[in-house]
């Protein structure tokens, strides 16, 4: 039998309480520690084994071994969904802290320009890239990007991820950008996959503004933030600080006046070149500073002084034939890391979480332990969640997955596989 998504709305479902029995790992990261985890506490998955959860109305309410939960559970076991976890590992719902799912159109043929040896600005100065997929965002409906974007947050959820962060930028003009986030937000009214949302009118200078990215950066502060804000359609303000796309002073710029107007900065930073984009993600105070492929050794320092939370992307990397972030170096300094798919129609068509988890084993020498810290507790951090999400703790919401593994390091071990038995949202449960 295929996996199938059984519940298409989380917010209309009657809340019955739900009994997880005699998991051969419960993975709580449950920890007194503050913030994001950094070195040895990104290993301290806080494992409890023949684990038990019990969740009502949306919210976790007791966790321990079966052995602790009996006394507690059996007295209205009659009233519970009791799920069966025997020989399988538990863990919280993963979270992807960095897409770009709501767009119109596909960029298949750019796979091939790659393979012949077309670098991504080559690619983006031919008209591709970016610029390829703005075209068809503004040409296509709003409906038809809503439904195409539903199947991707539907793939998502099949593979575990129960929240993400979404971008716009694919609009670059107010109307585009403004209709992209107005997806988002009805995506996150009907579907189980909760849905952050991020503002990235900064993604690339427009065709029209050729020439003239001042210009542009003005048009994205006087005209496009202040009605973003003044809407309340996004959390964060992210903007793409890279050599023949946004210097890092004018990046700031527009990061300064997100702030202003309520919007926490994020920076995608040091992709292509060392730009200073890890420098300026700690100048400003951003939560993370994302792709990192090449960041210096002083970059790293900064993130890890002012903590900022370094979300890494391994499987753009892979698509795009470069070395892969550094993230051992910057683990063992002290900089807190997430990992995300990164998600998008040109460097990373990707919806699952579970081979992100394997790329960073593989390509960047994170361990299984790091891994599931940087997809659930850290990632949470990345995107201001984590009193809500991202570990099995009393008090924080239901969202967790049961995975067809018997241990946590079988999840890496056994890549390019979807492990997922289970997944539950507020409680319920939305995918078996």
């Amino acid at each position: 039998m295929g996996m199938e998504i059984i519940v298409q709305n989380t917010e209309q479902e009657q809340h019955r309480p739900v009994w997880i029995q005699n998991a051969a790992q419960l993975i709580t990261l449950a920890s007194n520690q503050k913030g994001p985890r950094i070195k040895e506490g990104m290993s301290e998955l806080s494992i409890i084994e023949g684990g038990s959860v019990w969740i009502e109305n949306g919210v976790i309410k007791a966790v321990g071994t079966m052995q602790q939960m009996i006394p507690i559970c059996m007295p209205r076991a009659h009233e519970a969904e009791i799920v069966d976890a025997t020989g399988k590992i538990v863990t919280p719902g993963l979270i992807d802290p960095h897409t770009h799912i709501v767009h119109g159109g596909s960029r298949e043929f750019e796979f091939e320009m790659r393979i012949q040896g077309k670098g991504y600005m080559d690619i983006l100065q031919k008209g591709g890239g970016i610029h390829a997929t703005t075209r068809k965002t503004r040409e296509v409906s709003e409906e038809q990007i809503y439904n195409d974007s539903a199947h991707r947050l539907d793939s998502f959820l099949q593979h575990g991820v129960t929240t993400l962060e979404s971008k716009s930028g694919y609009g670059l003009d107010l109307e585009t950008e403004m209709k992209q986030l107005r997806i988002m937000k009805r995506l996150n009214d009907k579907h189980p996959v909760e849905i952050i949302p991020t503002f990235m009118g900064a993604h690339a200078v427009p065709e029209n503004y050729s020439g003239r990215a001042d210009a542009y950066v003005d048009y994205v502060i006087q005209e496009m933030i202040p009605k973003v804000a003044q809407q309340n359609l996004a959390k964060f303000c992210d903007v793409f600080l890279e050599k023949g796309v946004f210097t890092p002073e004018q990046a700031e710029r527009v990061l300064l006046a997100g702030k202003e107007h309520g919007l926490i900065p994020k920076v995608h930073a040091d992709e292509i070149e060392a730009y200073g984009g890890a420098e300026l993600a700690a100048k400003v105070g951003a939560i993370t500073a994302d792709h990192l492929l090449k960041t210096s050794d002083e970059g790293f320092q900064k993130l890890a002084e002012s903590g900022v939370i370094a979300c890494l992307l391994p499987a753009t990397a892979l698509i795009l034939g470069e070395q892969p972030a550094r993230a051992r170096d910057m683990i063992e300094a002290g900089v807190p890391v997430a990992i995300s798919t990164d998600c998008n129609p040109g460097s990373s068509p990707t919806t699952s979480m579970p081979l992100i988890m394997n790329l960073a084993c593989i390509m960047m020498r994170m361990t299984p332990a790091e891994t599931i810290c940087a997809a659930t507790y850290n990632a949470a951090c990345a995107i201001g969640m984590e009193d809500k999400i991202g570990s099995i703790e009393v008090g924080k919401r239901g969202d967790v997955v049961i995975w067809n593994v018997s241990n946590y390091q079988k999840l890496n071990y056994m890549f390019g596989i979807n492990h997922v038995h289970g997944v539950w949202k507020k409680g319920i449960q939305v995918v078996r």
